[in-house]
């Protein structure tokens, strides 16, 4: 019997056993969010400026590649919003099982802000064998604690039907990433990867520079340097389908042998990188044959950036980070003029000090490896309407597999 029809047939009995055994376990699901009452991370009464929850799951999922090929996943999803429900099984585990997000949701601070951020364990489905712990990882922001800095070393990290809350004091904009630090390169292989993007106080401020007026900022420049019209965060990334295959099929992972066969951009390769709709999670993806071919999608996040400067503005904002485990990406924006104003969530001056001579710089082409961010400004004022292409150079990864003319490309739609 072929693992796929294996999964379809185990299915319904994994997921009955999941939640009988979810019903003491549920308890573990616990919600730390000030003003919130009913344990769904959204804080009671009106909107409170300076308080930001989210709850998220860790667990396993599927995705489908842009030539058809479905692979096997972990994950984070979003379960903010959601409460435990009244029929005895906790709906947040419900939501959480088989919802691995690819890439994992993003989350957008403010300056300035308090934020709480539950992490719930709801298990690997498709692998009962595992009992894997997960937690989350700011990638370079400074903790206050290093309890909450999600390294197994220094800190917790939270078992399966269980819930940690990590407690963030928002000081630094910039931009950021989150990953699962548990067994790092297997788990950030497999898809615990994520965007974490803080905005700057001085959002909202009027300030004129090169001719332009801004309110949004991508830090807190003084002289209006950063500012932008629109911003678009784009995640680089990749996968090995060997892995996540061997991975499925209870098999020696090949840790020293991991190369990109799937290069992404948001999770995808291209053309899907340009479809706006959300991407189903298959229809062989045993959870959508349980419930009839009904299933929330595991990507959600297109890629297509679009700009139209009559009413959105002529300046463009990409946050661009490479997740990916193996691989350094240079990417391009042919025939689009770039500005890199700050990396690894600091401004390109003297000191990452808005006081500092001014380091930016103009480039054709952007590099970066893993676990990099850079800050990157597209002036289209001098520019024709019309569709560009953003894509990278590293030209064996313009590919779906063995398939060509896909990988890690999108497009940029710019209209008057």
């Amino acid at each position: 019997m072929k693992p796929t029809n294996l999964r379809k047939l185990l299915f319904p009995l994994a997921i009955a056993a999941a939640f009988a055994t979810s019903l003491p376990a549920a308890a573990g699901v616990y919600v730390q969010c000030p003003g919130d009452t009913n344990g769904d991370a959204v804080p009671d009464g009106a909107p409170n400026p300076n308080l930001k929850c989210m709850h998220l799951s860790g667990g396993d999922g599927f995705s489908v590649m842009a030539d058809g090929k479905q692979l096997y996943t972990f994950g984070f999803s979003d379960l903010t919003g959601t409460g435990p429900g009244t029929e005895g099984i906790d709906d947040r585990l419900d939501k959480g099982i088989l919802a691995a997000q690819q890439p994992a949701p993003t989350i957008e601070l403010n300056q300035g802000q308090q934020f709480f951020l539950t992490l719930t364990n709801v298990g690997m489905l498709m692998r009962p064998d595992l009992f894997d712990p997960h937690s989350v990882h700011f990638h370079g922001f400074p903790n206050a604690s290093a309890i909450f800095d999600g390294l197994p070393e220094s800190g917790i990290t939270i078992n399966m039907g269980a819930s940690l809350t990590y407690f963030y004091n928002i000081l630094d904009p910039g931009t950021y990433i989150y990953h699962c630090h548990v067994e790092a390169t297997e788990h950030m292989e497999m898809g615990m990867l994520g965007q974490i993007y803080v905005k700057p106080a001085q959002d909202g401020q009027s300030i004129t520079y090169g001719g332009k007026t801004y309110t949004q900022f991508v830090y807190n420049d003084i002289d209006g340097g950063t500012g932008y019209h629109k911003g678009v965060a784009l995640q680089l990334g990749s996968f090995d389908h060997v892995f996540h295959e061997k991975h499925i099929d209870v098999q020696p992972l090949p840790f020293a042998k991991i190369t990109t066969t799937y290069s992404l951009f948001n999770g995808r390769g291209y053309p899907d990188t340009v479809n706006p709709a959300s991407i189903p999670a298959g229809s062989d993806n045993p959870r959508a044959v349980a419930n009839g071919g009904g299933i929330a999608t595991n990507q959600p996040l297109t890629s297509l950036v679009t700009l139209d400067r009559a009413t959105e503005g002529s300046t463009l904002l990409l946050r661009l980070s490479n997740l990916s485990v193996d691989n350094l990406f240079s990417v391009t924006a042919l025939g689009l003029p770039m500005r890199v104003v700050g990396q690894g969530a600091r401004i390109l001056r003297t000191g990452g000090e808005a006081t500092g001579k001014d380091l930016s710089y103009n480039t054709a082409a952007i590099t970066l490896g893993g676990g990099e961010t850079s800050d990157v400004l597209i002036d289209t004022s001098g520019v024709p309407a019309g569709t560009y292409f953003l894509y990278t150079t590293n030209l064996n990864y313009l590919s779906n597999g063995a398939e060509d003319f896909g990988g890690m490309m999108t497009e940029i739609v710019i209209t008057n």
